[in-house]
């Protein structure tokens, strides 16, 4: 069996190589794999912290690890900056300055964490007394919490730039292999805690250690990788800019993206009340985790476009295409079933009263999140492209746009003006970032249409079948409609020679 690490200069050389479309399907599959994983332990995980840790204290576990989160974007984009910087160096044949890029980031990151740390246990009093509402009984232990979560912050900080190396290195497998017992291990080790103590400290203490254990585990995998970064550990001041510049502009994103993914239960929450937030917040959450999609295969498919990019190679907009084609054929199934039985899935899941006031707004969002999570692969070209600043700019343009359209449209509509008002937000997306990704790719602007086409075909498939009464009805309804659109996907959408190599993938795994 081959090592998940290169062992000597010519396998590490080959494994740098830009990769078929197959292989980015394949990697794309194993972010899945490793994504996925670690959430199925936290569905059976999760009621048994609440039971030993008590629900105030799991809600102030929730809030720690909230900020823990948030403070991740300390990074100032340099995980991105840095994985971008060696595919593009790697695809122009520069494998001498990857030790200056790693080392000057990583170098970089540590010192953004250090200042987070001392920004988070300086406020630690006043997030637990009065900032985050916390109860009385539960501040001193929570400020403590903080104060541990400072400590490990400096480095945990960095983990997302190690894991970018692999990346683009091609090691997919070996991050996931490494990523799903460790995120099993989130859940796994402060659950052996609460059988000897219930304290958050502890509990927060644990998660820390899993995490720089995470950072150690992708260090030691980034020096055998590349061997010249034990060698040639140095400071290079001629990163830094292009580190910083490209970093600053994925922090507007950073920063921008997940407020306008998650700020709309706020506004539901302050325009009618939280019993509105209850019925609109539950769809929302099943909706949002469909992003794992396209963060898998963009995550996969990031290194190989900076390198085609790098290299002027017009494989980059066949490339960019296919992948189009693909999120679109691979999402529509999954968005299809979801609203075809999304009452009877929150009957079964909440009871009839969410069923009855959420499964119209859950349709909704799934036709929504449908269109925004097409515009992930342009979002993520732009910054193979180097080009970052163009959808940060978009994004510190949008924000107020979508924060004035949701608050008008839940004020005359309620929580199902919200969920229009979140789908027409992916729809500005495409219509911005799309124009500005086939600035770099313009030969994929026939695949771009045709998908546009296919997008506007499956919207316009789900009313009808959400009309049907009956789900025996509806199922048949959708089997039919889902035929129609592989046909016409099939005949109309996909290339003649993106039919032969589906077939050939086809038949490949028939063999398996």
């Amino acid at each position: 069996m081959n090592s998940p690490i290169p062992n000597n200069d010519a396998e590490c050389e080959a494994a740098t190589s830009i990769p078929t479309s197959s292989r980015i399907l394949g990697f794309t599959g194993w972010n899945l794999f490793g994504l996925c994983a670690p959430m199925l332990v936290a569905f059976f995980a999760i009621p048994l912290f609440i039971k030993g840790l008590g629900t105030e204290r799991f809600g102030a576990l929730m809030l720690v690890w909230m900020l823990v989160g948030y403070f991740s974007i300390l990074d100032l984009g340099m995980g991105r900056a840095m994985t971008k910087m060696t595919a593009e160096y790697l695809g122009l044949d520069r494998r001498q300055k990857l030790p200056n890029i790693f080392w000057t980031a990583l170098f970089m990151m540590i010192a953004f964490g250090f200042c987070g740390a001392l920004l988070l246990a300086g406020g630690s009093g006043w997030l637990a007394a009065s900032g985050l509402h916390i109860p009385p009984g539960l501040q001193e232990e929570t400020r403590r919490s903080f104060l541990v979560v400072s400590l490990g912050l400096p480095f945990t900080v960095a983990v997302a730039g190690l894991i970018g190396i692999l990346e683009t290195h091609q090691r997919f497998r070996l991050i996931n292999l490494i990523r799903i017992p460790l995120g099993i291990a989130t859940f796994a080790a402060p659950l052996a805690v609460l059988p000897f103590s219930n304290s958050l400290v502890w509990v927060v203490t644990v998660l820390i250690g899993v995490r720089l254990a995470e950072l150690l585990i992708f260090l030691f995998c980034c020096l055998k990788l590349i061997p010249a970064l034990r060698t040639n550990i140095k400071w290079d001041p001629a990163m830094v800019c292009p580190l910083l510049t490209f970093g600053g502009w994925m922090t507007v994103s950073n920063v921008t993206l997940p407020l306008m993914i998650h700020i709309d239960r706020f506004i539901v929450g302050a325009v009618l009340n939280l019993t509105a937030v209850a019925y609109y917040t539950n769809p929302a959450e099943i909706v949002v985790k469909m992003l794992i999609l396209p963060r898998a295969l963009v995550s996969a498919l990031f290194p190989p476009m900076t390198m085609h990019l790098a290299r002027h190679s017009a494989e980059a907009d066949a490339l960019f295409g296919r992948a189009l084609k693909l999120l679109l054929l691979v999402l529509f199934p999954a968005v299809l079933v979801l609203y075809t039985i999304a009452p009877e899935f929150l009957h079964l899941w909440l009871g009839a009263k969410f069923a009855c006031e959420g499964s119209g707004v859950l349709r909704l969002l799934t036709a929504g999140i449908f269109v925004y999570a097409l515009s992930y692969l342009a979002f993520s070209l732009l910054q193979s492209a180097s080009r970052p600043d163009l959808s940060a700019r978009w994004h510190l343009l949008e924000l107020p746009l979508f924060i004035a359209l949701a608050w008008w449209a839940t004020s005359r509509w309620g929580i199902y003006g919200m969920a229009v008002a979140w789908g027409l937000r992916g729809l500005m997306d495409v219509f911005v970032l799309f124009p500005l990704a086939l600035r770099f790719v313009p030969a994929a602007r026939s695949a771009v249409y045709r998908t546009g086409g296919m997008l506007v075909l499956g919207l316009g498939m789900l009313p009808g079948i959400g009309l049907l009464a009956s789900l025996g009805i509806r199922i048949p309804a959708a089997a039919l409609g889902l035929a129609a659109f592989g046909l016409l996907a099939w005949f109309w959408l996909l290339a003649p020679g993106e039919r032969h190599w589906a077939l050939r993938l086809l038949a490949r795994g028939g063999k398996k």
